[in-house]
């Protein structure tokens, strides 16, 4: 359908909020009503029919469910309009407005928002309706699952359903789990099923940078800037332009580089070292870190104002240890992955090794498993794998927090030491490095000199 043929209805308890969308609104489609009170819904559709309705998800009115925009998106139901429903959210609302998705709802708007994106939500909304395709997950979301990310977990299956639904959305995505659950893949999926499927997806790991490179790694720098920069150079916000951004360990990020990073989101632009010219830059931002999200809102480390920048919507990725069968649907797509790579006979795994499988911590999570099942691959003698070809790395294995060494040699102390400032940090090198007073390279020293 096209937009200026289109009627819609906009249900907010916020005047500004209605008086925006009539503002927006009035030269781009064929009628546009607002009304304030959501409890004179059944009287408007009793006596108009829209094709769409902007309902908001809170309101201060008798029915106090704490989640009002459901209650009023299954009366519309009931009150058999066939409009689509886009719900409007606030920022601490998006699991409500996920929910409602899964309800009936067409799709959401996060407020405060950017009206070129409104509209375009508006019209996709009214498209789908047209075309009955609301509810139609795209092919192309199937096969990255699929091929990348797979997981039959109900835990999993929320996060694919989730990204499904943010991915076509401009929205800021904050994507939060362990070492090795695969916030990357995730990051990767979100692009591809996004609009900006065709732009650049381009991933930096923020973590990595000292402060010196950092701004010239993000925002690029200009012939002369500093003693190596011997031409101009873009950086990775211009390199990304048009497309996906994905930070990754945005967690490990300094005071002094976050309010650096602030400006850039900020003002959506950047300006190159060594130059007074700022550059517009249009991209999508992903985020990851594996520090929880109680510690990174700790002003002392973290900015709150970047937070929320970075945070417009979080996923949750669960550690595999909590995914269940997940461990061996897993396990299976990396033996035939790796027996393939190999030139081995397809390796099946019998009951003892699928137990041992299934009763491990796995503190290094999806990465460990694919590891320690590419060694097994590697090392199996026959066609079956068994329990004792599982091997689980030294590095990672959990030991009991109040175990002591046996021997008390300085080697055994410095030796147990590494191991558990290691695990402390589910296998982060560089962290442990840190904690240890120790440069990455001297750590990888010692862990050889140790056989760890």
């Amino acid at each position: 359908m096209l937009l200026k043929n289109a009627s819609i209805l906009v249900i907010d308890d916020d005047l500004d909020v209605l008086t925006a969308v009539r503002l927006l609104l009035k030269t781009e489609v064929k009628e546009v009503l607002t009304e304030k009170n959501p409890e004179n819904l059944r009287s408007i559709l009793a006596k108009q029919s829209f094709d769409l309705i902007m309902l908001d998800m809170n309101f201060t009115s008798s029915i106090n469910t704490g989640n009002e925009g459901l209650f009023w998106l299954k009366k519309i139901k009931e009150f058999k309009s066939d409009a689509a429903v886009i719900m409007i959210t606030a920022y601490g609302d998006i699991d409500l407005a996920i929910r409602s998705l899964k309800e009936g709802a067409a799709d959401f708007v996060v407020k405060p928002w950017h009206n070129e994106k409104l509209l375009t939500t508006i019209k996709e909304a009214l498209n789908k309706k047209t075309n009955g395709k609301a509810n139609e997950v795209p092919l192309k979301f199937e096969s990255i699952i699929n091929r990348e990310l797979l997981g039959e977990s109900p835990v999993m299956q929320e996060i694919f359903y989730k990204i499904q639904k943010i991915a076509p959305t401009d929205a800021n995505i904050l994507i939060l789990g362990e070492n090795g659950t695969g916030k990357d893949l995730i990051a990767k999926a979100i692009h591809q099923q996004s609009l900006r499927a065709n732009k650049p997806y381009i991933k930096v790991d923020v973590g990595a940078l000292t402060e010196t490179l950092f701004e010239s790694e993000l925002f690029g720098h200009k012939k002369g800037a500093f003693t190596d920069a011997r031409e101009d150079r873009a950086g990775r916000f211009e390199a990304a332009n048009g497309g996906t951004l994905f930070l990754d360990e945005i967690g490990n990020i300094s005071l002094h580089q976050q309010a650096k990073l602030l400006s850039v989101l900020q003002n959506r632009q950047v300006m190159r070292l060594g130059d007074n010219h700022a550059v517009p830059i249009d991209i999508r931002l992903v985020c990851a870190t594996n520090v929880p999200l109680q510690e990174l809102a700790n002003e002392s480390r973290f900015r709150k104002d970047l937070i929320y920048r970075i945070n417009t919507v979080e996923i949750m990725v669960p550690p595999l240890r909590r995914r269940g069968n997940d461990i061996i649907l897993l396990a299976n797509h990396f033996s035939k992955f790796y027996c393939n790579k190999y030139l081995k006979p397809c390796a099946q795994f019998d009951q003892s090794a699928i137990d041992k499988l299934l009763h491990y911590n796995y503190p290094g999570n999806v990465r460990e498993l694919q590891y320690t099942i590419e060694r097994a691959v590697i090392m199996a003698e026959g066609e079956v794998l068994k329990a004792s070809d599982i091997i689980f790395s030294p590095i990672e294995t959990v030991r009991p927090a109040d175990e002591e060494p046996v021997e008390l040699n300085l080697g055994s102390v410095e030796k147990n030491t590494i191991l558990k400032v290691i695990e402390k940090h589910n296998g982060n090198i560089s962290k442990a490095a840190k904690e240890l007073g120790l440069t990455r390279t001297a750590l990888y020293r010692r862990l050889s000199k140790y056989d760890i």
